[in-house]
């Protein structure tokens, strides 16, 4: 991966506030350009050995490759999941000037 490949982060959440919690810290610090709240999903997936259901929010950030590890550290910290879904998705394409501006927002 080249290091300013654009990616989105996506990460599932207890609930909203949460979320926005998140999204500021992450986008505050320039750790991402943005950050997208989808407010309500239901989820269910395996846990201690039993099947659950949800309602959780998602957040997506968008970055840049060599800022996930420090997403990843944030989000650890700040998420209240023992194991939170935290996962990069590469943006294979995109409007050239969007990219720039996610590039831009994204760094120092």
């Amino acid at each position: 991966m080249i290091e300013k490949d654009c990616i989105y982060v996506y990460i599932s959440c207890k609930d909203i506030v949460e979320a926005r919690k998140i999204a500021g810290h992450c986008v505050g610090e320039r750790l991402a350009a943005c950050g997208n709240i989808i407010p309500q999903m239901e989820s269910f997936y395996w846990w201690d050995g039993t099947v659950n259901a949800e309602t959780e929010s998602v957040l997506i950030l968008t970055t840049v490759s060599d800022k996930f590890h420090a997403i990843e550290t944030a989000v650890q910290s700040l998420h209240s999941y023992e194991c939170p879904c935290i996962i990069a998705l590469p943006i294979a394409q995109g409007h050239q000037p969007y990219l720039d501006w996610i590039r831009e927002n994204s760094t120092y």
